[in-house]
């Protein structure tokens, strides 16, 4: 097992997608009777290493984004965010950036990604041999990178290559169905990743489709022997499994805007937490704070909180509570 005190010497490395979203505006304007829209950085990984660095840490991405306006786009908005993109190249010909389509509103809230051809795919083993993983503390990955080749195998190989460099893998489940060819491969392909892993991050939907059954999600996340495994719950909070037991943590509420972007929030402020030297409890309540914070705002990576942000926060609110 990999030592997770690591994480508070060195920067994390952030693999998969960097995208364009588009939200309509003002807030609450559904897709269809929008005539405006604002911009912002978005995808699973951009949005945790910016959570990352927005809570005090470090973070560098590696991906691809596509050649082209849309690319650059993302580019510099990592910049912005204080992102080390070092290793994040430009693919050329027919690969588009992610992009996706959203609304600000909770109800029916309708987010619409265009993942043709998606840029982040081209990543290849090249691009994370490339890599001085030494470099960093922490490797963490969402499994949509896993959805395609060649970025299946070359995640697979950044997983060797950061094991023998002692870092811990972090893991971030991250099922999209859309993604993936079936729900069968892509079972099969989590289960593979969160063997190799060191810290595993879910809800109970996902966990639930790695068991094949969603009465047995719970069960499947028990079973990983990971250091760390967090069932998420939604409203009723989380489930820590741990070697020296399992924690149950409530949710903070806020007044809610849209859904999106909790899980990011939560992954990279869990992580920030953990370097910080905080307990795996406080660490998880962290995340739990930030993910409410990041709902009751537009967009998803400019919505990630500053560590003052977040301490601010947990200190004016009452709970965590249960459902």
């Amino acid at each position: 097992m990999a030592d997770l005190a690591r994480l508070g010497a060195k920067p994390c490395l952030v693999i998969g997608r960097a995208g364009m979203d588009l939200y309509a505006d003002p807030p609450g304007t559904p897709i269809e009777a929008a005539t405006r829209f604002t911009s912002a950085l978005g995808g699973s990984s951009a949005n945790i290493a910016v959570a990352l660095t927005r809570a005090g840490g470090q973070a560098a991405l590696l991906t691809c984004v596509s050649d082209d306006a849309v690319g650059r786009f993302c580019l510099a908005q990592l910049d912005a965010c204080g992102v080390d993109r070092a290793h994040v190249r430009a693919s050329g010909g027919e690969a588009r950036n992610s992009l996706a389509v959203v609304e600000t509103r909770l109800e029916d809230c309708q987010s619409v990604i265009y993942r043709n051809g998606a840029a982040d795919f081209d990543m290849t083993t090249a691009d994370v041999q490339a890599v001085d993983y030494d470099r960093f503390g922490a490797l963490i990955t969402t499994g949509t990178v896993l959805a395609r080749e060649p970025s299946r195998t070359a995640t697979f190989r950044a997983f060797e290559l950061a094991r023998a460099a002692k870092l811990p893998l972090i893991f971030d489940i991250d099922y999209r169905p859309y993604s993936w060819r079936s729900a069968a491969e892509a079972a099969d392909v989590y289960s593979r990743a969160a063997a190799l892993c060191d810290v595993i991050v879910g809800n109970d939907v996902e966990f639930g489709f790695m068991a094949g059954d969603p009465r047995l999600g719970l069960e499947k996340a028990r079973s990983l022997g990971a250091q760390i495994v967090i069932y998420k719950m939604g409203e009723k909070g989380a489930i820590t499994v741990t070697a020296s037991g399992e924690i149950r943590t409530g949710i903070y509420h806020t007044e809610t805007l849209k859904p999106t972007g909790a899980g990011d929030a939560f992954l990279g402020n869990l992580v920030a937490s953990l370097a910080q030297g905080r307990t795996v409890e406080e660490a998880v309540l962290h995340g739990s704070a930030a993910a409410a914070i990041v709902v009751s705002r537009v967009a998803c990576a400019p919505a990630m909180p500053t560590r003052e942000e977040l301490d601010r926060f947990i200190a004016l609110h009452s709970g965590p509570t249960l459902a």
